[in-house]
C-alpha cells in the first residue's frame, strides 16, 4: 500500500519551510495547532500559523537576524514553538533548540558553542535563566519573549523584545519570506540540536533540511498503511528540543497534514489523552515503565472474576504474539476478552490510538510484551541525534518486540567487525558545530558510527545489545550490557530506577531508587516515615529491596548478577541533573554523586546505603 505522501514529494521539497507552506496552501483554514486553556482546547489554523511565521520571520530580519545566524529557542511545548522555529528558518537563520530545564551554565555552553545572535524564550522564568548567559556572550544581542516580558527593553547590551512587538514589526515589513524560502536547499543546515549529554557536555549536531525530510519520509513509509493523509491526531509530550520529538512529533505530522495537540504536563497526560483521543503518540521507555507500573498495581488490586479475565487476556495476547495464531476455540475466547478487557485498556489512551512509538532508549522486552498482549500496539524504533534521529522502526504489521525494526527507507546500514552499527544516507549529520575533530571520529567515509552494538535477524530487523561506550568490561574481561540488567531491576515493583556499574571490577554493584508507590505502601504498613532519605538508612527497608534484587539475580548469568547495592538518597530527576530531559539516566552525573559510595560497596556488606 502506498504511503499517504508519495516518496517523490518528500524528495522534491527543498526545505522544511517549503514543506510547511505547501500544507498551508492546501489546508488553509483547517485546524493545525491546538492549545489547552482554562476553557478547553482552542485551535490555530494552518493559514493563521503561516501568517504569524511570516510576520515573525520579517521581524527577525528587521532586527538584523538572517542568513546563517543562530537563534536559541527555549520554550515548553506550545503552538509558538513550531511557529518560532519555522520563522527562524524562513528568515534564513538556524534555530538552536534548548531544554527548558537548562541552567544558566547550560545556556552559556549552547550560546557560546553556536555563537548565537539572538534567542526566543517563552516566559519570564526562562528569561531569567537565559539572560546571564546572554550577558556573558559576545554575540547574543536580542532576546524575544513570547509572553509579555517584565524586564525593561534593554538589559545591559541585550535588547529584550515582546513577541507581539516582533509580530507587529513583521506585519509592516516588506514580504521577502517566499524569496528567502526559495533560496533554501536540502543541503543547507536546518537546525543545530544538542545531544542529551548522557556522557558529558552536549554537542551541537548540525542537521540539514534534507536529513529531516529524509527522516519524515522514512517514518511515513514504515507505517504507510496505518496513516491517513490530513486525518491524524498527534499529542505532543516529549520536549520539542529533543531530536526524537522534533522529527516524529513536529515535522513528520506536518508532512502528512496532521493536527498537533500539546499536552500540559506529565501530570495531565492521561487526562489529555482522554480529551484529545490521539491516533499516534511518541514516548520514551521511561513513560511506558511508569504506565506499566500503574496498570500492574491496579491488576494486583483486582480480585475474583476481574483478575481472572485480565490474566487470561494477557496470557492469550502473549501466546498469539509468540505463535502468530490461536486455535479456533482460543481465538473466539480471545475476541471476547478483547471487548471485555483490552478495549478498556485502550480507552485509557483515548480509544483511537493506532500505535505508540517508543524511542530514545532501549525498551525492556517485558514492557513491550505487556502492552502488546493487552492490545496496545507499541512500535520500538531506534536512532540518535546525529541521524536526525530515525534509523529504524518496527512496522505495525510485523512488529518484533525484541528488535528496533528494519532500517527505514533511505538508510544504508552495515555492522562493523566489532559489532558497531554504522549508517549512511541523507539522514547523517553535517557534523558537530565547531568541532571538526569530534566529527571525524564518528563520520568516516560518509558512514556514521553510532557507538551502538547490534546485529540483524533473518528479516533484517536490528537487535541492539548495548551502547559501545557503556558496555561494562569486568576485571575478568567479560562484557556486560548495563541497560539489560537495569531493565530487569526496574521491572520489580519495589524498584523505580537503577544504575549498575562494574567496569574493571570483579562484579556488578548498583544504585537503586525505590518505586514511590512501593515506598509509600511499605511505610504505611510498617508505621515509618515515607521519606527516601530516612528509608535509605532503614535495614528492614533495604532488606525488602534486597529480596527484589535476589529475584532478578535468579534469571541473570553469573557475570550479570548484582552483588551489592546502595539506596540513593533522592530520585534520579531532570532537575537534579541525573536524568536527561528525555528521561535517560546520566551515568556520569550519578557517578559524580554516588561514585565513592559505589566504590565502597566492593568489600562491604551485601546491602549498603549511600548515607
Amino acid at each position: 500500500m502506498a504511503p499517504p505522501v508519495p516518496i517523490e514529494t518528500y524528495q522534491g521539497w527543498q526545505s522544511l519551510p517549503a514543506m510547511f507552506f505547501d500544507r498551508v496552501a492546501e489546508f488553509g483554514d483547517a485546524p493545525f495547532l491546538w492549545r489547552k486553556t482554562k476553557d478547553g482546547w482552542t485551535s490555530q489554523s494552518w493559514r493563521e500559523a503561516g501568517d504569524v511565521i511570516s510576520q515573525v520571520a520579517r521581524g527577525l530580519l528587521d532586527l538584523g537576524v538572517g542568513d546563517g545566524d543562530r537563534v536559541v529557542l527555549v520554550s515548553e511545548n506550545r503552538p509558538e514553538w513550531p511557529i518560532a522555529e519555522l520563522a527562524i528558518m524562513a528568515a534564513g537563520a538556524i534555530p538552536v533548540p534548548a531544554y527548558v530545564t537548562n541552567t544558566p551554565d547550560d545556556h552559556a555552553h549552547i550560546i557560546d558553542n553556536t555563537q548565537a545572535k539572538a534567542a526566543i524564550v517563552s516566559d519570564n522564568k526562562l528569561l531569567a535563566n537565559l539572560l546571564p548567559a546572554a550577558h556573558n556572550s559576545s554575540t547574543c544581542n536580542h532576546v524575544i519573549v513570547m509572553e509579555a516580558p517584565e524586564l525593561k527593553q534593554e538589559v545591559g547590551e541585550i535588547k529584550v523584545h515582546a513577541w507581539d512587538d516582533i509580530v507587529a514589526i513583521g506585519s509592516q515589513a516588506p514580504d521577502v519570506i517566499q524569496a528567502n524560502i526559495d533560496k533554501l536547499r536540502r543541503s543547507d543546515t536546518a537546525v543545530i540540536i544538542h545531544t542529551s549529554g548522557t556522557g558529558g557536555a552536549p554537542r551541537g549536531v548540525m542537521l540539514s533540511h534534507g536529513a529531516i525530510l529524509s527522516n519524515c519520509m522514512g517514518a511515513v513509509v514504515a507505517v504507510d498503511r496505518h496513516l491517513s493523509y490530513g486525518k491524524e491526531i498527534f499529542l505532543s509530550f516529549l520536549p520539542l528540543s529533543h531530536a526524537y520529538e522534533h522529527m516524529a512529533g513536529h515535522f513528520m505530522p506536518i508532512s502528512i497534514a496532521a493536527q498537533i495537540y500539546y499536552a500540559g504536563s506529565i501530570d495531565t497526560l492521561v487526562s489529555d489523552m482522554a480529551d484529545v483521543k490521539p491516533t499516534v503518540m511518541t514516548a520514551v521507555p521511561r513513560l511506558y515503565e511508569v504506565m506499566h507500573a500503574r496498570v500492574s498495581k491496579a491488576m494486583r488490586d483486582m480480585t475474583g472474576t476481574k483478575r481472572k479475565l485480565f490474566d487470561a487476556a494477557y496470557a492469550l495476547g502473549k501466546r498469539k504474539y509468540e505463535t502468530g495464531r490461536l486455535p479456533l476455540h482460543k481465538a473466539i475466547w480471545d475476541a471476547v476478552l478483547d471487548k471485555l478487557v483490552r478495549k478498556k485498556v485502550r480507552a485509557r489512551f483515548g480509544g483511537r490510538l493506532k500505535f505508540f512509538v517508543s524511542g530514545g532508549a532501549p525498551l525492556n522486552h517485558d514492557i513491550g510484551m505487556f502492552f502488546t498482549a493487552l492490545g496496545v500496539k507499541l512500535l520500538q524504533g531506534y536512532g540518535q541525534t546525529e541521524a536526525a534521529p530515525l534509523i529504524s522502526v518496527n512496522p505495525p504489521h510485523n512488529a518484533k518486540i525484541h528488535t528496533v525494526g528494519p532500517p527505514v527507507h533511505g538508510v544504508e546500514l552495515k555492522i562493523a567487525e566489532d559489532g558497531e552499527i554504522c549508517v549512511r544516507g541523507e539522514l547523517v549529520m553535517q557534523g558537530y558545530y565547531g568541532d571538526p575533530e569530534a566529527t571525524r571520529q564518528v563520520v568516516i567515509d560518509g558512514w556514521l558510527h553510532t557507538g551502538d552494538i547490534g546485529e540483524l535477524d533473518p528479516d533484517g530487523h536490528i537487535i541492539i545489545t548495548d551502547r559501545k561506550k557503556d558496555i561494562i568490561v569486568n576485571s575478568g574481561g567479560d562484557n556486560v550490557a548495563p541497560q539489560r540488567v537495569e531493565g530487569f531491576l526496574t521491572l520489580q515493583p519495589e524498584i523505580g530506577q537503577a544504575m549498575v556499574v562494574g567496569d574493571k571490577r570483579p562484579h556488578l554493584v548498583a544504585a537503586l531508587v525505590p518505586d514511590p508507590d512501593f515506598m509509600r505502601d511499605w511505610s504505611k504498613t510498617k508505621g515509618k516515615p515515607n521519606d527516601l532519605a530516612s528509608l535509605s538508612q532503614d535495614k528492614e527497608f533495604i532488606g525488602a529491596l534486597s529480596d527484589a534484587v535476589d529475584r532478578v539475580n535468579k534469571d541473570l548469568s553469573n557475570m550479570e548478577r548484582i552483588r551489592r547495592f546502595l539506596v540513593a538518597r533522592e530520585d534520579f530527576t531532570i532537575e537534579n541533573g541525573m536524568l536527561t530531559p528525555s528521561m535517560k539516566i546520566r551515568r556520569h552525573m550519578i557517578n559524580k554523586i554516588y561514585g565513592e559510595d559505589l566504590d565502597g560497596l566492593y568489600g562491604a556488606a551485601k546491602s549498603a546505603t549511600a548515607g
